[in-house]
């Protein structure tokens, strides 16, 4: 039977005001140490997951993002399972047994909470796993801790004996008196950490809370990798119950296992004190015993003559209380809902919607990017520059092919989404250097020019001609070029066809020449030309394309998408073979999507949704950003983030979007708001950008390559598409006018 802890996020910890409150309540702050009590929750059971099981945490919609970040800091996984709104205990455990029991009825489930305080981690584990031998066995078994002190500050459980024994009855926080008597008799504290079955959970909600369960099971998400899934609306039909009335204090399988580590729930700050390590920040105590100071970095913090009280200092309000009052702190709390209710929480700042990004990525493509680099990234013969220092200088390089046909594309788009600018001359300026400095006699293109466009590399990359092929279909279908410019298209297109194995793939030249990366970019200029032209050898060129994707390049047991291989068309041998690129992911989600919509190939179409949900895997860091490599094991390979992937995962989002269900579109969507979200890091004011983002946030201080501009450019354009197919609120005419 695999164990699959389950760490509960819920309650918001009132007594713990100003500190802790909604959008950042008890569990996410660091209160007794270095690290916020959830993620010491997350290290002391991380360890317990065994026999396939899985660590889970169950959390409202509204902390995703700070799991995400706390997870990510500690470096640690697990599935989150987000509530659409609160239903107290009894819901969450039913929606996370349901969850654990669609595959692994018979899995352990340890539910632990939060933002609890337990020093003795070890003492923790070997609890859990004395009581998943009674769990086993099919009993519900709570975890009763020995007190040390009669506190009225939790509730009490009567055991029929010492160890693992069943529970005679369950009592509610008492008074002061009342709870020395419990303490004398051997009752135990209510923990409130569960080790049950999923199969017996699930019998005894049914048998007991029937509608708590029913909709537990309603609101399961569908089946998917996703690390972060989102129970369905059915979740708000159950009834607002804890399980202590839906179940435990009902059924007969209850049992209690006596324990003696060291727990505090860290309700209220005389328990914050007790702990040793609840003091934050800069303070100073003159002749003041037992108080507890907690400020935010740049407040002083000084008592003098005073004795056993916290000061707690938050932005916004400060709390000074008798330590020993400090359960009435709630008290306060409800007279601040009537008299000052906006410092019930913190100023939340929401992040950038999807449809107020979108009309701020307009401007700034029509008002820097545009004008910015088809005047100093361009020079008077039509050539444009591979990269502008960050202050707007071009970069004395080589000029590559592959810059010269994405810049083409660039141009031709603004012209055709309502650039005012003079986008058919830069084109055509652009496209006469193309077919005159970089075509050679066969006409395929060389790599290589130098900056005064002689000749320098003559190798005809299968990359670099997909990107003319593209180039050339953007010119056009902007209507600008030569008439006799699909001609030349064909005859490169015949002469890359004409260079296929018996596979239908294309060699590459280089240090690489068995791979999916090319063969990507010839599909993209497939679809280009079949878009414009009759000729269906376009459309049979891409169909090849797409075979050989879903046959050989995607792997068919992990459903991603593999980079280089041998010559065998088996993976690569060593690193190379292994490496899986997030961005890639994304890009051929949005390539295969167009591709099955046009051609009505399911196979194409759910390969997509595959390949987006192993792309989400590579988000890391904070704010999150599509990361640059992954391991065939789906392991982190590099954290470090370029700008290209945020495009290509924006594309991605938002194209699936457009035929999704209405709760995975939502999803789908807020995936998009935080790949546009993540794009903004790397784009400058000033129309230029960042390209490589470093774990830490900070970014290389190098220039902006052209090259980026053409995934900029085509993120926009999915902008644009989706907003005008989903009529998304201010922005479904989007374009560049």
């Amino acid at each position: 039977m695999a164990l699959y802890p389950v760490i509960l996020c819920g309650g918001s910890g009132t007594r713990l005001w100003p500190a802790s409150r909604p959008s950042r309540p008890k569990q996410f702050i660091r209160l007794a140490g270095n690290r916020s009590l959830f993620q010491d929750t997350v290290i002391r059971v991380a360890r317990l997951v065994e026999n396939e099981g899985k660590l889970l945490v169950v959390a409202g919609q509204g902390h995703r993002d700070v799991i995400d970040a706390q997870l990510a800091e500690i470096d640690t996984s697990a599935q989150v399972l987000l509530e659409p709104e609160a239903r107290d205990s009894a819901a969450a455990m039913a929606a996370a047994a349901a969850w654990v029991a669609r595959n692994d009825p018979d899995g352990i489930l340890a539910f632990v909470a939060s933002d609890h305080y337990i020093p003795d981690d070890e003492g923790f584990r070997r609890s859990i796993l004395d009581a998943v031998q009674g769990a086993r066995a099919g009993r519900i078994v709570t975890l009763g801790i020995k007190p040390t002190e009669a506190s009225s500050a939790y509730g009490y459980i009567k055991p029929t004996g010492p160890g693992l024994s069943e529970i005679e009855t369950f009592c509610e926080k008492p008074d002061a008196e009342t709870a020395l008597l419990y303490m004398q008799a051997g009752y135990l504290w209510n923990s409130g950490n569960f080790i049950v079955s999923a199969r017996t959970l699930g019998d005894e909600l049914a048998r007991y809370a029937p509608a708590v369960q029913e909709a537990a099971v309603a609101a399961l998400p569908p089946v998917n990798d996703s690390a972060i899934q989102t129970f369905g609306p059915a979740f708000t039909d159950a009834p607002k119950i804890s399980i202590d009335y839906a179940v435990m204090e009902k059924t007969h399988l209850a049992s209690v296992l006596e324990v003696s580590f060291g727990w505090s729930d860290l309700g209220a700050w005389d328990s914050i004190a007790a702990s040793g390590v609840g003091n934050t920040g800069i303070h100073i105590f003159e002749e003041a015993e037992r108080c507890l100071a907690r400020a935010p970095d740049g407040v002083l913090v000084a008592a003098l003559g005073v004795n056993d009280i916290a000061i707690i200092v938050e932005a916004d309000a400060v709390l000074v209380c008798d330590l020993s009052k400090s359960q009435g702190v709630k008290r306060i709390v409800d007279r601040i809902r009537t008299t000052s209710p906006n410092h019930l929480d913190f100023a939340r700042t929401t992040p950038e919607p999807l449809e107020a990004g979108a009309r701020r990525f307009a401007d700034w493509l029509r008002l820097r990017a545009l004008p910015t680099w088809s005047t100093l990234g361009m020079d008077s013969h039509g050539g444009f520059a591979e990269a502008l220092s960050q202050s707007g200088r071009p970069v004395a390089s080589p000029r590559r092919a592959r810059v010269q046909t994405r810049q083409i594309y660039v141009y031709a788009q603004a012209g055709l989404l309502g650039w005012a600018g003079p986008s058919s001359q830069i084109v055509s300026a652009g496209l006469e250097r193309l077919l005159q400095a970089y075509l050679g006699p066969d006409g395929q293109a060389r790599t290589l020019l130098t900056a005064d466009g002689r000749p320098l590399d003559e190798t005809a990359m299968v990359y670099d001609q997909a990107f003319v092929l593209f180039a050339m279909a953007a010119a056009r279908k902007a209507g600008v070029g030569p008439s006799d410019l699909e001609e030349r298209a064909v005859v490169l297109r015949d002469a890359l066809v004409a260079r296929a194995l018996p596979n239908g793939a294309i060699e590459e030249a280089g240090d690489h020449p068995f791979q999916s990366n090319a063969h990507m970019h010839l599909l993209e200029a497939c679809l280009a030309w079949e878009a414009l032209s009759s000729d269906p050898a376009w459309g049979r060129f891409a169909d090849r394309i797409v075979a050989l994707a879903l046959d050989v390049f995607i792997d068919r047991d992990g459903g991603f998408l593999r980079e280089f291989f041998g010559a065998d068309w088996a993976p690569a041998a060593g690193e190379d073979g292994r490496l899986v690129e997030p961005g890639h992911q994304f890009e051929w989600s949005w390539l295969l999507t167009r591709y099955g919509r046009s051609r009505g190939d399911d196979r194409a179409v759910a390969a997509a949704r595959t390949l987006y949900a192993r792309g989400r895997l590579g988000l890391g860091g904070r704010p999150p950003s599509a990361l640059d490599g992954l391991n065939d094991d789906l392991t982190i390979r590099s954290a470090r983030s370029r700008l290209w992937p945020q495009t290509e995962w924006l594309k991605a989002s938002l194209i699936l979007a457009e035929g999704a269900s209405e709760r995975d579109r939502a999803d789908l969507l807020a995936d998009a708001a935080a790949a546009q979200r993540a794009l903004w890091l790397y784009l400058k004011p000033d129309g230029l950008w960042h390209d490589k983002r470093l774990p830490d946030g900070e970014f290389l201080d190098e220039p902006s390559p052209a090259s980026s501009f053409y995934h900029i450019m085509a993120a926009f354009q999915q902008v644009c598409d989706t907003s005008a197919a989903l009529a998304l609120d201010g922005v479904e005419a989007l374009d560049l006018d």
